[in-house]
């Protein structure tokens, strides 16, 4: 199963994204993809509710816009340097424990709806990642028991401001927790549509060239590890979002470093999880 969101920003609608492509309204069913849905075992319950409904469920036109492709979670979870080529790139060390930041959940936007580059920044950076999605609430599980918890994957981009992140006090969260900084989806594949979600290609294009192409089997810390390692400093709430870490090629790793500019196009993928596509705006104000 695919769960999508659609509409306007603030007004999206559930839906569903079926194997032929064509998108249906599921709000006759369900209010939001939210922490409730997810806690009680809502996926399923869906499942079964389609079999009955289908032929009178609305379909959803092709040109709307999609949101992110699940309610706005209780936290936005971070594993920071966790492929081995991106922890070189960026001068570090490999770390021999995750690296945990949060993200902000105010930064959460649809995966085609533009990037805004934050007033005064030089250095907004990509990092194409494979979120996951919490499906029940965890505290203190193990290993052999983490994928227990997890409801489904999707895609995401962990837009960064470096100077923000690197340069003003060494809190990770200030660089990444802009407006627009966590494009989500296009949709929610439920874990049955991904069996091993670490052999998984994921790439990223600036402009057309793919500057960013490896593969999830590259990770340090895999999905069970980080799902348990997590869960002894917090408690994991139902539709709560881990972004599990992106590989190399971030601008920040080129020589010399290369920066989001206004009119850039980014493009990004992962096998079975879709595409997004984002143009660099300037802020505003």
């Amino acid at each position: 199963m695919k769960l999508i969101r659609f509409g306007e920003e603030g007004q999206e609608k559930p839906g569903l994204l079926d194997d032929s492509g064509k998108m249906w309204d599921v709000s006759a069913f369900v209010e939001d993809y939210n922490e409730k849905f997810f806690a009680e075992d809502g996926p399923s319950k869906l499942t079964e509710w389609m079999k009955k409904n289908n032929a009178v469920c609305p379909q959803v036109t092709e040109d709307v816009r999609l949101g992110p492709c699940i309610a706005r979670p209780s936290k936005i979870i971070c594993i920071g340097l966790n492929y081995a080529k991106h922890a070189e790139e960026s001068g570090m060390a490999k770390p021999e424990e995750p690296v945990i930041f949060f993200k902000s959940t105010s930064a959460l936007c649809g995966p085609n709806d533009n990037v805004i580059i934050p007033k005064g920044s030089k250095k907004t950076d990509w990092e194409v990642e494979l979120a996951v999605v919490i499906g029940k609430k965890a505290s203190y599980i193990s290993k052999e028991k983490a994928y227990d918890y997890v409801a489904g994957y999707c895609l995401h981009n962990d837009y960064s401001e470096r100077e923000y992140q690197l340069e003003k006090g060494g809190q990770w969260v200030k660089g990444k927790s802009n407006d627009t900084f966590a494009p989500l989806g296009p949709f929610m594949a439920t874990k049955d549509e991904i069996p091993n979600p670490h052999k998984l290609r994921l790439w990223l294009s600036r402009n057309g060239e793919v500057i960013q192409d490896s593969n999830t089997d590259d990770m340090i810390f895999y999905i069970d590890e980080a799902i348990s390692y997590l869960s002894n400093f917090m408690t994991l709430l139902p539709g709560d979002v881990i972004s599990t870490g992106t590989p190399a090629g971030v601008g920040l790793g080129f020589n010399p470093p290369q920066y989001l500019q206004t009119g850039d196009v980014i493009e990004l993928g992962i096998d079975g999880l879709g595409v997004q596509k984002q143009t660099a705006e300037a802020y505003k104000g």
